[in-house]
């Protein structure tokens, strides 16, 4: 008789371990596949772990998942190519008993956040590949094929957490193939230095991080970011683009990152350090406008693969788990009730991410994309703009404050002239709103 499952979760991300440590959690017989010889295997970069979200999973993860630093200091660059100004903010509030930020490093936190889904009584297998879903006479999902001998296994419902590609939702037709316009290349480097070494370049001690998003002339013109991430001895350092930047300028992601780490900024907070390891992925950017159907006759996405990542406020891990998480009491719901996993029931999933704090930021920033991807003065002429500007300001060689004052007006308007300052402000305050 072939085995059955309550669910199958496709993918041992962060979505992918919600879902199915939460469903297991609650006594549904679960199996996760995940292609990776273990979960984690395909992740060696830092990346940031929001703990509001891992809390409403596993409260007491605090007590042994592998945490870096909690993060004490947020700090927001703006970058032309010889400086940067920004914004700092720091606070001792953030030496708490729970803190909210840590960073992390995925391989380890996706083994560990799968060795609990192994303990709550899910079946992890690994190093076999989701070929196909499996449907019936009316379309129906009923299971998955594997690259496995007799590799075809049955399901009421399967989730879909296969990250920003997500091929076996293209192929069934759920969701389009990705728009290079929705989707960012990143390229990641760990660099090792000594912990005090850290704690004094910083400004930390103890369990103490910090993180540093950068935006600017770093990225050539295109739309994307950098950042820096402290971990225990380590820096995450990396920089994105959106990819349909890179193929319009020829632009190459490591030259990129070459030029980042060597900006007169960065440089010294990575002086002696030694790179290690090296990674590059997709990041979804194309926001509210690029979700995808997220359910259907016995299917659901969830994570990257149905789009959820915050851009501008570089949220992704923490969409993931939730999104993950409410899939998974979606179906214990579902199955409590004894309802069937048709469309119709799992309309309920969309309902609790319209409720969730995940559709209402991105419905938010709705605009957004289109708008940067529209407006790329922000990352070429404003950065040089402003720079200039702070400089003539600050520096003290005997004009007067309020010809300085007529010398910074006068740049924006040469660059941009009256028209388009007004125009680029308003495009703005309605991208935002």
């Amino acid at each position: 008789m072939t085995e059955k499952f309550d669910a199958i979760v496709v993918g041992a991300g962060p979505s992918g371990n919600a879902a199915a440590y939460t469903m297991a959690k609650a006594g549904l017989k679960v199996l996760q596949i995940e292609r990776g010889e273990y979960p984690g295997s395909k992740n060696v970069q830092g990346a940031i772990l929001y703990a509001d979200a891992l809390e409403k999973i596993i409260p007491d993860f605090r007590e042994d998942a592998p945490l870096e630093r909690h993060i004490i200091e947020q700090r927001l660059w703006m970058l032309d190519d010889q400086s940067y100004m920004g914004t700092h903010y720091r606070s001792d509030k953030f030496n708490e008993e729970r803190p909210n930020r840590y960073t992390i490093i995925r391989a380890q936190i996706d083994k560990w956040f799968s060795k609990k889904v192994k303990e709550a009584g899910a079946l992890v297998i690994c190093e076999t590949t989701v070929t196909d879903l499996l449907k019936d006479a009316a379309g129906k999902v009923i299971g998955v094929r594997t690259d496995r001998e007799n590799g075809d296994i049955f399901a009421d419902v399967v989730v879909l957490c296969d990250g920003v590609n997500s091929l076996l939702a293209q192929r069934a037709g759920f969701r389009a193939e990705l728009k290079p316009e929705h989707v960012a290349l990143a390229v990641k480097e760990m660099h090792f230095l000594p912990r005090d070494v850290i704690d004094e370049r910083f400004n930390v001690k103890g369990e103490e991080g910090v993180v540093i998003e950068i935006a600017g002339t770093v990225t050539s013109g295109m739309v994307g970011t950098a950042f820096i991430y402290t971990n225990g001895e380590s820096l995450a350092v990396g920089i994105g683009c959106l990819v349909s930047d890179f193929k319009k300028t020829g632009e190459t992601p490591y030259a990129l990152l070459e030029r980042f780490k060597n900006h007169p900024s960065i440089a010294p907070l990575l002086k002696g350090s030694e790179v290690k390891e090296y990674a590059a992925h997709l990041i979804p950017e194309g926001g509210y406008k690029a979700i995808p159907k997220v359910y259907g006759d016995g299917w659901m996405i969830c994570g990257d693969a149905g789009q959820f990542v915050n851009a501008l406020h570089r949220e992704g891990s923490n969409m993931a788990m939730t999104t993950g998480r409410l899939a998974a009491e979606t179906v214990m719901a579902l199955k409590e009730a004894g309802k069937p996993m048709t469309d119709a029931n799992l309309a309920a999933y969309r309902r609790s991410l319209e409720e969730s704090f995940v559709i209402k930021d991105l419905k938010k920033y709705k605009d957004l994309p289109e708008f940067l991807h529209k407006n790329t003065q922000f990352f070429s002429d404003y950065p040089n703009l402003l720079s200039k500007a702070a400089e003539t300001w600050f520096r003290v060689d005997g004009i007067d404050k309020k010809t300085k004052e007529g010398q910074m007006v006068r740049g924006f308007v040469k660059a941009r002239g009256w028209r388009g300052l007004l125009g680029d402000a308003v495009k703005l305050a309605r991208a935002w709103r």
